[in-house]
């Protein structure tokens, strides 16, 4: 690393260290000094040299003073020397470079990336694709799906070459955000973290309601089936093996589906107690606060991560489970194109914005493609792999929105009884549904401490340097968190209308509206922004803003 002044022109300690041994992969032939990356941020006065960076240099200085440097019987072992990922070499000035190299640079094959993008996107939102389907109409809901997901790919693949649109500068390194803030200064980089956090904080949001949903029906089945208390056939519901219910007859979204008719005991009111302290929005989103709110305040997130695998196994169970009700209940459709009938909505309905807010969410992943692609083994097949994964995921939407609006038994209920949450369409007492809640509801309550820890690490990081302030901090941060869950979960226990709204938000300035400018401006100051390509991106951020306009109009 070169320097300017004459002190800077010193190794940072005696020894045998040189420039050519900063890329060895051998530990033994590494002396740099070890800096936490937390002491290692822009524009904030940090310490120089951390105690752990001198204790580390005090023991390579004495195993160093033992022997000659040809003499290799006495060199460090291994466990003075810190793994790749954590070398660093420190510069008095304030900078630091990071040693490339070793175990923890593997990277990934186009497959194991491929399904990696497919596991994040995989989220909540595939709850509310059918949904979504019946306020679109069920084929403009499927013109929907393949256009948002071309549309929101195209963005994706902007963000992927952001990049490598600076030129004379190494981004080997660069987050969106840092593109963001090269472009816009200091006003982009916040405003992307702005939108960052609405992104992250909405899904723990609607992951609070949905965990308040899915504890209800998994206490409600188990308490049915220790008192032996069945569902009776209903005006609301249908007969046969698969039942499937109408959850709010009134189409009220804000009412209560504990209060469904049709449980009938040897007494009346020997369920009056379970449902008055059991209730699924004055009770349960207040018992989650005992759960997770002391697991929000670790410190690491570590343990919660080996969970992750969870959610690749419940969006398989759905789609068994999606298969199997559909088998099972068979097809249910009739096609009026314009106009709807008692029980058929029509294909083209005016409400299609709801399902292209929704949509924006499925589709998002703009804010860590850069990361998951920096991974790949072949970068050369970034742009293949990352539509590879977009055709999978618009797939595996598509499949769950179908099946699901065209298996619903319509009659002999309408199909404007299909909820924001398709589960809600399955009594409390079906056994495979009873498993998939059962299931959702560990995973995401081992994912809600992730999101949380990812919101603190980003905010604190940003705000005070260090994403551990003190536990007055991250504390306080946690209940604000909590409070947004529990008041939604308790008063608008809608996630279709969350999600959307989130997404359309989030969308407007992570999806469309920054990748669209960074691209024109970054062929602008090449000489290259032609008309074609200024009215198409143009036309991407107004799409962007009609998108979350259309969330309140419609």
């Amino acid at each position: 690393m070169s320097v300017n002044t004459e002190d800077d022109t010193q190794p940072l300690y005696a020894g045998e260290y040189n420039a050519d041994q900063a890329d060895s992969l051998d530990p033994r032939l590494r002396r740099p000094f070890h800096v936490e990356p937390r002491n290692i941020v822009e524009d904030s006065a940090q310490e120089r040299i951390s105690a752990e960076a001198s204790v580390l240099s005090s023991r390579v200085h004495y195993y160093s003073r033992l022997t000659g440097s040809s003499d290799r019987l006495l060199a460090p072992p291994d466990h003075v020397i810190p793994p790749p990922e954590e070398i660093y070499i420190y510069s008095p000035l304030g900078t630091a470079f990071k040693v490339q190299g070793g175990e923890g640079t593997a990277k990934n094959p186009s497959i194991v990336t491929i399904f990696a993008i497919w596991n994040t996107m995989m989220g909540t939102s595939i709850l509310s694709i059918p949904w979504g389907m019946k306020q679109a109409g069920f084929t403009l809901g499927i013109i929907t799906v393949i256009l948002m997901g071309l549309l929101t790919l195209y963005c994706c693949y902007r963000v992927l070459k952001s990049t490598q649109s600076i030129p004379y500068v190494d981004t080997s390194d660069w987050e969106f955000p840092d593109v963001c803030k090269y472009y816009f200064g200091a006003f982009g980089k916040w405003l992307s973290l702005f939108f960052s956090m609405m992104s992250l904080i909405g899904a723990m949001v609607v992951y609070w309601v949905l965990m308040s949903n899915f504890l209800f029906n998994t206490g409600k089945f188990i308490y049915n089936y220790v008192h032996n208390i069945s569902m009776s056939d209903t005006e609301f519901g249908t007969n046969g093996s698969e039942r499937v219910v109408c959850p709010y007859p009134d189409l009220n979204p804000h009412g209560n589906s504990s209060a469904v008719p049709g449980y009938h005991s040897d007494g009346v009111n020997s369920t009056a107690l379970f449902d008055h302290w059991w209730s699924k929005t004055s009770t349960i989103p207040l018992y989650l606060i005992v759960l997770l709110l002391p697991l929000l305040n670790f410190r690491s997130a570590s343990f919660f991560a080996r969970f992750t695998f969870l959610g690749t196994v419940s969006v398989a169970y759905l789609i068994f489970l999606v298969t199997l009700k559909a088998f099972r209940l068979g097809f249910h459709l009739e096609f009026h194109w314009f106009h709807s009938t008692d029980m058929f909505v029509s294909e083209f309905r005016l409400l299609f914005p709801q399902l292209t807010g929704v949509l924006t969410l499925a589709f998002f992943i703009h804010n860590c493609i850069i990361t998951l692609m920096k991974n790949n083994r072949n970068q050369n097949c970034n742009v293949r792999d990352l539509s590879v994964a977009y055709l999978l995921v618009g797939l595996t939407y598509l499949y769950v929105g179908v099946m699901i609006f065209a298996a619903f038994p319509s009659p002999p209920l309408s199909k404007e009884c299909i909820e924001p949450n398709f589960l809600d369409n399955f009594p409390s007492s079906d056994i495979l549904v009873f498993v998939a809640r059962a299931f959702l509801l560990f995973q995401m309550m081992s994912v809600y401490p992730l999101l949380g820890y990812l919101v603190r690490v980003q905010l604190m990081g940003q705000i005070f340097g260090q994403h551990y302030p003190s536990f007055v901090h991250v504390f306080i941060l946690n209940v604000l968190i909590v409070g947004a869950g529990v008041l939604m979960a308790k008063f608008y226990p809608n996630i279709g209308s969350i999600i959307r709204y989130s997404g359309a938000l989030c969308g407007l300035a992570l999806v469309f509206v920054f990748p669209s400018l960074i691209h024109m401006v970054a062929l602008h100051r090449r000489g290259e922004l032609r008309w074609p390509s200024a009215c198409f991106h143009s036309c991407l951020i107004m799409l962007g803003a009609a998108n979350l306009l259309g969330q309140f109009f419609m």
